[in-house]
Protein backbone atom coordinates (compact mmCIF):
# COMPACT_ATOMS: atom_id res chain seq x y z
CA UNK A 1 0.00 0.00 0.00
CA UNK A 2 1.51 3.30 -1.07
CA UNK A 3 0.13 6.56 0.22
CA UNK A 4 0.91 10.04 -0.99
CA UNK A 5 0.72 13.06 1.28
CA UNK A 6 1.13 16.65 0.27
CA UNK A 7 1.91 19.62 2.45
CA UNK A 8 1.16 22.71 0.47
CA UNK A 9 1.15 26.42 1.04
CA UNK A 10 4.06 27.27 3.29
CA UNK A 11 3.10 30.95 3.33
CA UNK A 12 4.63 33.32 5.81
CA UNK A 13 3.09 36.43 7.33
CA UNK A 14 6.42 38.22 7.41
CA UNK A 15 7.47 41.15 5.27
CA UNK A 16 8.28 40.29 1.70
CA UNK A 17 7.01 37.39 -0.33
CA UNK A 18 8.39 33.91 -0.16
CA UNK A 19 7.70 31.33 -2.78
CA UNK A 20 5.13 28.70 -1.82
CA UNK A 21 6.78 25.38 -1.07
CA UNK A 22 5.32 21.90 -1.59
CA UNK A 23 6.44 18.74 0.17
CA UNK A 24 5.29 15.29 -0.93
CA UNK A 25 5.64 12.35 1.45
CA UNK A 26 5.32 8.88 -0.06
CA UNK A 27 4.91 5.91 2.24
CA UNK A 28 5.05 2.23 1.51
CA UNK A 29 4.01 -0.51 3.91
CA UNK A 30 2.37 1.80 6.46
CA UNK A 31 -0.41 0.36 8.62
CA UNK A 32 -3.75 2.11 9.15
CA UNK A 33 -2.80 3.01 12.72
CA UNK A 34 0.55 4.44 11.61
CA UNK A 35 -1.24 6.40 8.86
CA UNK A 36 -3.67 7.93 11.37
CA UNK A 37 -0.87 8.75 13.80
CA UNK A 38 1.21 10.38 11.07
CA UNK A 39 -1.70 12.63 10.05
CA UNK A 40 -2.49 13.53 13.67
CA UNK A 41 1.14 14.49 14.30
CA UNK A 42 1.27 16.59 11.12
CA UNK A 43 -1.88 18.34 12.30
CA UNK A 44 -0.24 19.12 15.68
CA UNK A 45 2.77 20.51 13.83
CA UNK A 46 0.44 22.63 11.67
CA UNK A 47 -1.20 24.15 14.76
CA UNK A 48 2.12 24.85 16.50
CA UNK A 49 3.82 26.44 13.50
CA UNK A 50 0.91 28.84 12.96
CA UNK A 51 2.25 31.02 15.81
CA UNK A 52 5.49 31.47 13.82
CA UNK A 53 3.58 32.71 10.77
CA UNK A 54 3.61 29.48 8.78
CA UNK A 55 0.33 28.37 7.19
CA UNK A 56 0.24 24.68 6.25
CA UNK A 57 -2.38 22.98 4.10
CA UNK A 58 -2.43 19.22 4.50
CA UNK A 59 -4.08 17.13 1.80
CA UNK A 60 -4.44 13.38 2.36
CA UNK A 61 -7.10 10.69 1.94
CA UNK A 62 -9.56 10.67 4.90
CA UNK A 63 -7.72 13.59 6.54
CA UNK A 64 -10.79 15.36 7.94
CA UNK A 65 -12.32 12.16 9.31
CA UNK A 66 -9.09 11.10 11.03
CA UNK A 67 -8.55 14.54 12.56
CA UNK A 68 -12.15 14.72 13.79
CA UNK A 69 -12.03 11.30 15.43
CA UNK A 70 -8.44 11.60 16.62
CA UNK A 71 -8.85 14.95 18.36
CA UNK A 72 -12.19 14.27 20.06
CA UNK A 73 -12.20 13.49 23.76
CA UNK A 74 -14.98 10.91 23.49
CA UNK A 75 -17.70 13.05 25.10
CA UNK A 76 -19.84 13.02 21.95
CA UNK A 77 -19.72 9.21 21.87
CA UNK A 78 -20.85 9.02 25.50
CA UNK A 79 -23.73 11.40 24.78
CA UNK A 80 -24.90 9.23 21.89
CA UNK A 81 -24.93 6.10 24.06
CA UNK A 82 -26.94 7.75 26.85
CA UNK A 83 -29.61 9.14 24.54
Amino acid sequence: MTNHYKLEGFKTRQKGKMKEKTITIKTDGISQKQYSTLLLELNIMKKQWRSYGVDLNISAPSFKKIITLGTSNGSDIIKRRIV
